[in-house]
């Protein structure tokens, strides 16, 4: 399985990237180990995934969400956060 992620950083951005281990993914940005963007802005949160069954999948997903602008990814956040809680 593949996972294509957004996290927030501890200064608000957003950091997209793709993984097939979400939780050791996130552990390892908060460790600094993560990637550049993120070393110097943890602790980050996870705040959205998809999955994917295809790394070229879950690829070609990381680039279209890095192309939208930060109120398009709050956007699809927020509708990520309220499927969740209507599931529990």
């Amino acid at each position: 399985m593949y996972y294509t992620y957004i996290v927030e950083c501890n200064d608000n951005t957003l950091y997209t990237g793709y993984t097939t281990n979400i939780k050791k993914r996130i552990l390892v940005h908060n460790l600094g180990k993560g990637a550049k963007y993120t070393r110097g802005r943890t602790p980050v949160v996870l705040k959205y995934y998809e999955e994917f069954d295809r790394k070229e999948d879950a690829l070609k997903r990381e680039c279209s969400i890095k192309k939208l602008t930060k109120k398009e990814k709050l956007k699809l956040i927020d509708t990520f956060e309220d499927l969740n809680v209507t599931q529990e």
